[in-house]
């Protein structure tokens, strides 16, 4: 259901339209080209290509990697592409302890790489709470690690 401009738009390439009725294919090729041409299309594959975790959560990223590779399915049409492409774009100690396990079923993969994460955090944060913080009598700190 088309509105506004985008029917009106319709309205007028139909009639230009030589086989009736016009198939789902071809008035999709025609709406792309209209509303998502090839400079786009080209912009959205090279921003998809180059996207990375950084500093997103695993979960942010995944929601995020989801937007972008719906503009470029053929980078991720085999469940074994997806999965490759959102393990190159994981943060790189993700990545490396990822890599080990050769997954390449996409869901199982985002699981993991969550799993990951979580255990890393944990970690962090079991090793700062073993860390003290003394100070000796020239007001200079130095931190401790206290060992179990």
């Amino acid at each position: 259901m088309l509105k506004g401009e985008a029917n009106y738009w319709w309205e007028a390439k139909k009639t230009l339209e030589t086989t009736f009725p016009i198939p789902w294919t071809r008035f999709t090729e025609l709406f792309l080209e209209k509303y998502f041409p090839k400079y786009m299309e080209n912009q959205m594959e090279l921003k998809f290509l180059e996207f990375k975790q950084g500093n997103m959560s695993v979960a942010e990223y995944e929601a995020k990697f989801t937007e972008l590779s719906r503009c470029v399915p053929y980078h991720v049409d085999t469940d074994e592409k997806k999965a490759k492409r959102f393990q190159q774009g994981l943060k790189p100690y993700i990545q490396n302890r990822i890599a080990v396990f050769e997954i390449t079923n996409y869901t199982t993969l985002v699981q993991k790489a969550a799993f990951m994460e979580s255990g890393s955090e944990l970690y962090v944060k079991d090793a700062n709470v073993k860390k003290r913080k003394f100070q000796n009598h020239s007001g200079r700190s130095f931190e401790k690690k206290v060992e179990n």
